[in-house]
C-alpha cells in the first residue's frame, strides 16, 4: 500500500504546464514537492499566496511563510502575497484550474466529506467550501479506508457535506479512481502489489471495473 508521499508523489502527475493549482490541508501540500521539474505551475495558497514552492529545509523555516494549514513554505521568485479577500476572489472567479483536497468520505455520486471531524470540535469547513463550490477540476487524496477498517468511498456520505457532485478523481493507497458524471467509482489504477479483490473488498460504494486494471507509475 502506499504511503502519504506516494499519493502525493502520483497526483503530481495530473498537474499540467500552465495550471493554477490550490493545494488543501494534509495529503495535498505534500504534492508541492513532487512536481516535476519541466512542468511550470504556479500553486495558490486560500491564505493570500501565489506562487507556492516546496516545504523548507530543516534550519531554512521562515515563521511569517506559512500556508493556509499552518505549515512553513518557501515562495518562488515572482510570488505574491495578498489578503484573504483576494484569495477567494481568485477561487471564486474560478481562475484555479485544479484543487486538490483531502477528505473524510467521498461518495459514489462525487459528494465530498472533509470538515466535520466526528467526536472533535470544528470551528468549521475553512476555504473547502469555496474550494468545491467554484472547482471545476477537483482531486482527493485520502485514504481508502478508516482506521477501524471502513471504507471512505461510499453509496453516500455520513458526514455533514462540504459540496456535492463535485469530486472528479480520487488517489488513495490502493487505487486510482474516476467519480462517474453517472456514479460509480471507475478503478483507474491499483497500487503495486495490492489487488482488484482488495480493491473490491475496500469500497463500500459502486465499483465499476473494466479490462486489466494496470499498477500505478509515479
Amino acid at each position: 500500500m502506499l504511503t502519504k508521499e506516494d499519493i502525493a508523489k502520483r497526483i503530481a502527475r495530473e498537474i499540467k504546464d500552465g495550471y493554477y493549482v490550490n493545494l488543501g490541508i494534509g495529503i495535498p501540500t505534500l504534492v508541492a514537492n513532487y512536481i516535476p521539474e519541466n512542468v511550470d505551475v504556479i500553486l495558490q495558497s486560500e491564505n493570500g499566496l501565489l506562487g507556492m514552492g516546496p516545504f523548507p529545509f530543516e534550519g531554512e523555516e521562515d515563521a511569517d511563510i506559512i500556508n493556509a494549514g499552518k505549515q512553513t513554505i518557501t515562495m518562488l521568485p515572482g510570488s505574491a502575497v495578498f489578503d484573504s479577500a483576494m484569495s477567494f476572489g481568485m477561487i471564486r472567479a474560478k481562475k484555479v484550474n485544479l484543487t486538490i483536497l483531502g477528505a473524510m468520505e467521498v461518495s459514489e455520486n462525487g459528494d465530498i466529506a472533509n470538515w466535520k471531524i466526528p467526536g472533535k470540535m470544528v470551528k468549521g469547513m475553512g476555504g473547502a467550501m469555496d474550494l468545491v463550490a467554484s472547482a471545476d477540476n477537483i482531486i482527493v487524496a485520502m485514504q481508502h479506508v478508516n482506521k477501524a477498517g471502513e471504507s471512505k468511498l461510499l453509496p453516500a456520505c455520513t458526514l455533514p457535506l462540504t459540496g456535492v457532485k463535485c469530486v472528479k478523481k480520487i488517489v488513495t493507497e490502493l487505487a486510482v479512481l474516476d467519480v462517474l458524471p453517472e456514479g460509480g467509482f471507475k478503478l483507474l489504477e491499483r497500487a503495486p502489489g495490492v489487488s482488484v479483490e482488495e480493491i473490491k473488498a475496500a469500497t463500500a460504494g459502486k465499483l465499476i471495473i473494466e479490462g486489466e486494471i494496470p499498477e500505478m507509475v509515479f
